[in-house]
């Protein structure tokens, strides 16, 4: 697909709890589903461990490719809680205790409870900008293109509902989906000579099963509505040539498809 004016972004979710299926991950489909409201597609998202060379490694790589990147998980005070420091590492900076970030913390948890493991939660990286935390105060922070947020869900959407008017966004990508009851089988061949001849518009092919019958939805994803309007009726005409009834669904966001409307 065409990158011209698509502003693109990456989620990193940390933590090993993730991995093993302890934690239900409910931050990426919340997330890219603002982000495309907001015109900025969620090009990749990575589960990754608490592994100091491996959250390296791929924030450096993220920050490189994508317009904006950003972490949920690995903020708290806890050992493997190690976000911040990574990410200090993977800018080639240092760690400090943010004296604001401190003053949140200590106006947040009562005196008798301030302690060491708690303060670590105000130390980031040397450059950074702090995220506002309204809900329990400890931030998370910004460095260059890189967003380091909570991983718990109430969280990180505070901090993200914060941040989110400083993001500048592209051409809003639109969707529409046509579905039928044929195979995906039947319609591959057809349906790759409809992507070759429209290369700036996103076609993905998304099994179901209802009502008893197999089929798929066919959802075609672009910036240019008028573009993507042909290629849905090039669909629909797709699918009547084998002998199929086309059947409009609603627009949805890519967030959408495969999801709760079981496309």
């Amino acid at each position: 697909m065409s990158e011209n004016n698509v502003v693109t972004a990456c989620c990193l979710i940390i933590g090993n709890e993730v991995l093993s299926g302890r934690t239900k991950d409910a931050n990426l489909g919340w997330l890219a589903e603002r982000l495309t409201d907001m015109g900025i597609r969620m090009a990749e998202a990575r589960v990754i461990p608490d592994v100091e060379d491996v959250i390296i490694d791929a924030v450096n790589e993220a920050r490189e490719k994508y317009t904006y990147v950003f972490t949920t998980g690995g903020i708290g005070p806890t050992h493997d809680d190690i976000t911040s420091f990574c990410v200090a590492k993977a800018f080639g900076v240092k760690i400090h205790r943010d004296p604001e970030a401190k003053a949140l913390l200590e106006s947040f948890i009562r005196p008798e409870r301030v302690n060491e493991a708690r303060l670590k939660m105000a130390d980031v990286p040397v450059g950074s900008i702090l995220i506002e935390n309204p809900v329990s105060k400890a931030p998370g922070f910004q460095m260059e293109n890189v967003y380091v947020m909570a991983g718990v869900p109430s969280i990180m959407r505070a901090m993200f509902d914060g941040l989110a008017q400083g993001l500048v966004g592209g051409k809003k990508m639109n969707s529409i989906a046509v579905a039928s009851y044929l195979p995906e089988g039947a319609i591959a061949a057809p349906l790759s000579a409809i992507q070759d001849q429209y290369s700036n518009v996103e076609i993905g092919s998304y099994p179901f099963f209802r009502d008893g019958h197999f089929g798929c939805t066919l959802i075609s994803r672009g910036t240019d509505m008028d573009e993507l309007e042909i290629v849905a009726e090039n669909v629909r005409q797709m699918i009547r040539d084998l002998d199929g009834e086309p059947i409009d669904e609603d627009m949805i966001t890519p967030a959408d498809a495969g999801t709760s409307k079981d496309y």
